[in-house]
């Protein structure tokens, strides 16, 4: 399955992969040339739809489980005090998530949206210490049985936009997608 959000971004990486495949093969007289160079644009529009995938999740059973929001790889575990919305010293897990990670995230509780902050920003590299504090980003709060879980997204170098349907007053379940990066420009 494909994010719907994506759409647009395929069609216009279909489209133009597509028109410099026709044009190669057409304009190139040399088979052995040109058949190799349409690799790349298909490639391309392969690797958009992988980008773009949303696969099918099982959530992790129990009320009392937090899930990753994000696939990725985790980078810091570390007691940290969150100041912009808790404001008390909590358990900070930061997922990065690269190339070849699905770019969809999951709601890591049930319950209610609490809180929702758009944070406009830089597009550094994801990795960056300051990239959390400085680049585009979005926060949000949810109230579980078990307590309150703050997570933010960061948009990055590559993944320049976030699209987020948080909604303060929203009951949520957790493992259904809520946020998805876009490229910058896409329009949802």
């Amino acid at each position: 399955m494909i994010h719907r959000d994506c759409y647009g971004t395929i069609f216009i990486v279909w489209l133009i992969s597509g028109i410099l495949a026709f044009l190669m093969l057409r304009f190139i007289p040399y088979p052995f040339i040109s058949y190799p160079l349409c690799v790349i644009p298909m490639f391309f529009m392969g690797f958009v739809l992988f980008f773009f995938r949303v696969p099918v999740r099982e959530s992790v059973p129990g009320d009392n489980v937090v899930t990753s929001v994000a696939d990725g790889k985790v980078v810091i575990i570390d007691k940290v005090y969150e100041e912009e919305f808790l404001k008390k010293e909590c358990i900070q897990v930061s997922v990065y998530m690269d190339f070849f990670n699905v770019h969809v995230n999951y709601w890591p509780v049930d319950g209610e949206v609490t809180y929702y902050k758009y944070h406009p920003g830089k597009y550094l590299l994801a990795y960056l210490p300051k990239a959390s504090e400085l680049n585009e980003h979005t926060s949000t709060c949810m109230k579980s049985p078990y307590g309150d879980v703050f997570f933010k997204q960061l948009a990055g170098t590559f993944a320049r936009r976030i699209v987020c349907y948080s909604k303060v007053g929203s009951q949520e379940a957790k493992g259904i997608t809520f946020i998805t990066h876009l490229r910058k420009g896409e329009k949802t």
